[in-house]
């Protein structure tokens, strides 16, 4: 049987709705700005709903969102998002983590795990990160890497308590005989993102996947598609990032696309096949590239 996977991320749900004096302390500020003369004219709401009715009509099993659903953490923002990714599906058909746009400030970060945590509830009681779900002989395996950062820095962190949960549950779900699914906002790798961006502790991730190994890595920040490798004790890991699910076609970053996974066995081999889906230069939605991963 062949699971299938779609990934999308960076949605930046907008128009952002007006704050009030008091919410644009800090941070925010910068980040409304940008929004204003940057961020508005290179996310378009018509696009992501464009790219989401062609992922639905692919019929995947599980969808997932890596994060910055929103951009400068308002309350009217993430219960705008929150209707947004129900669209999508429901939690048992869709997990969320959080991207640094999403843990903006102390009390949006909050916020965001309390109103999505339906779509990062894992199958153990404890609450948070990592989470684990079971699907179709995948394991998916959540990691937050959104933390409240400066002005002008976009990094995220892990943490060692993450970090060793995640060894643990990628051990318990090898032994399973499941292909294991890690999935994050930052890219995970060493020299993954520009500086001030990237996820400081991305080698100690790495040497995680060292240790234990992972079937396939997803992330999104860089609001690109990219295919890298991490060093895994019987065979390497790609990591896979995946472009904004927004994006107009023709601006700064490459346009709207997201990523389907087939991930199945052929005897004891396991295949993973990669198609990509996104606009062109018309604005449609098609096969962009396909790969075996």
């Amino acid at each position: 049987m062949t699971f299938l996977l779609a990934h999308l991320s960076d949605a930046h749900i907008g128009p952002i709705p007006r704050p009030n004096l008091a919410e644009l302390l800090g941070k925010r500020v910068t980040g409304y700005v940008n929004w204003l003369y940057k961020r508005a004219g290179q996310h378009d709401m018509g696009v992501l709903s464009r790219l989401v009715e062609d992922m639905k009509a692919q019929k995947p099993d599980h969808v997932l969102m890596t994060g910055d659903i929103v951009n400068i953490g308002l309350p009217a923002e993430i219960a705008l998002a929150r209707d947004w990714l129900a669209s999508l599906g429901g939690p048992e058909e869709v997990s969320y983590t959080p991207g640094n746009h999403d843990a903006y400030v102390a009390d949006a970060t909050q916020l965001v795990h309390e109103v999505f945590a339906p779509w990062t509830a894992g199958e153990t009681a404890a609450a948070g990160f990592p989470y684990l779900r079971r699907r179709g002989g995948v394991a998916l395996i959540g990691l937050d890497s959104g933390v409240p950062t400066g002005p002008f820095i976009a990094s995220g962190r892990l943490g060692e308590e993450q970090l060793s949960a995640l060894g643990a549950l990628l051990e318990q779900t090898k032994a399973e005989g499941l292909a294991r699914v890690v999935f994050l906002h930052h890219p995970p790798h060493v020299g993954g993102a520009r500086i001030l961006r990237g996820l400081d502790d991305a080698a100690a991730f790495e040497d995680v996947i060292a240790r234990h190994g992972a079937e396939l890595v997803l992330h999104g920040h860089n609001h690109k598609p990219s295919l890298a490798h991490i060093a895994g004790p019987l065979a390497a890991a790609p990591v896979v990032g995946v472009a904004s699910a927004s994006a107009r076609p023709g601006g700064h970053y490459p346009a709207a696309a997201y990523n389907l996974y087939s991930i199945g066995r052929e005897g004891d081999r396991l295949r993973i096949n990669m198609r990509q889906r996104g606009l062109n230069e018309a604005g449609e939605v098609v096969e962009m590239a396909a790969v075996d991963l």
